[in-house]
């Protein structure tokens, strides 16, 4: 097993900068999310963490060594792919056993008649066959191994991609976009599987996705990219709840965060919407700000009033046990989501004038250039070692 470090990694195509000196120190053992939209440099870093890619500028280290220049089979990583690349003229095992055959065997025991006569073949072969066996039991699979991947579902084929990747046994798995092939019930079950994965064989894990439901429920942390720059590293509650950046604020959460502008009255109160909030920062008086409120965090209240939003209701979307209700705010663009219990909001319907109160400990505040302001003693909560958060 081994941690990762990442150390000012930059990546330039021609003029194009993909990285921007990102750093970033990933624990042994730790389940670690890179997560951003298409195009943020994340599979960018994870290939050159892999050795796929030559990084411009930078240096990464896996365990306590340097592998800037080594070869990709030499820094003892695993890769799946978003396309599993297998092979189709193989069967599962052969595409399993296949990185074992080029570790295992030398260029004249791989040749494949003058290869089984030689000293050792045929017991490293055995080795190998149990080793494959082993890991397809392991991932439920093991009745799959004569079939090919033409004969294989979806799901089917990523854990062989999995698998060959987990027989070998590396230090850290690699991990791109791996389920977005899969449809929605699929990825559900995938992402619970390879949680389950990672927690039998504790070895760290560096996953990349686009999608912000796999990154929260799986990772340890989650590292935050957007146009190529690491915005805030945390556990999945602290980026959701506490997050630095309003970008950050934005990508993160379903339905999107509510963001209103605001101009600090004095020290306590903000004005916005036609309505007032109590805040708590630093900044001065007439300060431009803006107000985040999560949709969940809003509930009914009776009349209008301080940390109250008064609107009339647009649309009523029922979701089950809850309603997404989206209310025309005077002063603003866009309509403002309240995510309402429906037990608590069963008659609510367009038209309605409808009064919103939140918490003022629920309001996030940015500042106009989008940097989260916090009052003295409001800091986000020191993140722990992964080692230490474990025990």
């Amino acid at each position: 097993m081994a941690g990762i470090t990442i150390e000012k990694i930059e990546k330039t195509f021609g003029a194009t900068s993909v990285l921007r000196e990102v750093s970033l120190n990933i624990a042994d053992g730790e389940f670690l999310t890179l997560l951003g939209p298409s195009g943020c440099g994340k599979s960018t870093l994870l290939r050159i963490l892999a050795g796929l890619e030559v990084q411009t500028a930078g240096s990464v280290a896996i365990g306590e060594r340097v592998v800037d220049g080594v070869r990709p089979k030499r820094r003892d990583v695993a890769m799946v792919f978003q396309s599993y690349a297998l092979y189709p003229h193989m069967t599962v095992a052969e595409n399993m056993g296949l990185p074992l055959r080029m570790r295992r065997l030398s260029s004249l025991q791989r040749l494949p008649l003058v290869g089984q006569l030689l000293p050792g073949t045929k017991a490293t072969a055995a080795e190998m066959e149990l080793d494959v066996m082993r890991t397809a039991k392991a991932l439920g699979i093991g009745h799959l191994l004569g079939r090919k991947p033409g004969q294989l579902s979806g799901g089917q084929r990523q854990r062989v991609a999995v698998g060959r990747a987990m027989v070998r046994q590396p230090a850290v798995f690699l991990m791109d976009e791996p389920l977005s092939n899969l449809d929605a019930k699929l990825r559900v079950q995938m992402r619970a599987e390879i949680k389950e994965l990672h927690q039998r064989l504790g070895v760290t894990f560096v996953y990349v996705t686009h999608d912000q439901s796999e990154a929260m429920t799986m990772s340890d942390r989650v590292a935050v990219m957007l146009d190529g720059e690491l915005l805030q590293v945390a556990p999945p509650q602290g980026i959701y709840a506490d997050p630095d950046d309003r970008r950050v604020a934005e990508f993160i959460g379903s339905p999107k965060i509510n963001m209103l502008e605001a101009k600090l009255r004095d020290c306590a109160i903000a004005d916005a919407a036609g309505t007032s909030f109590s805040v708590a920062t630093d900044a001065a008086p007439g300060a431009a700000l803006t107000v985040g409120i999560r949709p969940e965090a809003f509930h009914l209240v009776e009349a209008s009033g301080l940390n109250v939003l008064t609107g009339a209701v647009r649309l009523v979307e029922h979701m089950g046990s809850d309603l997404y209700v989206h209310l025309n705010v005077p002063g603003t663009e866009q309509p403002v989501i309240a995510r309402l219990l429906s037990e608590r909001a069963p008659h609510i319907v367009p038209g309605q004038a409808l009064h919103l109160g939140v918490k003022p400990e629920r309001l996030l505040i940015f500042s106009a250039d989008g940097k989260r302001l916090r009052a003295q003693g409001r800091a986000g909560a020191k993140v722990l070692p992964i080692k230490e958060r474990m025990q």
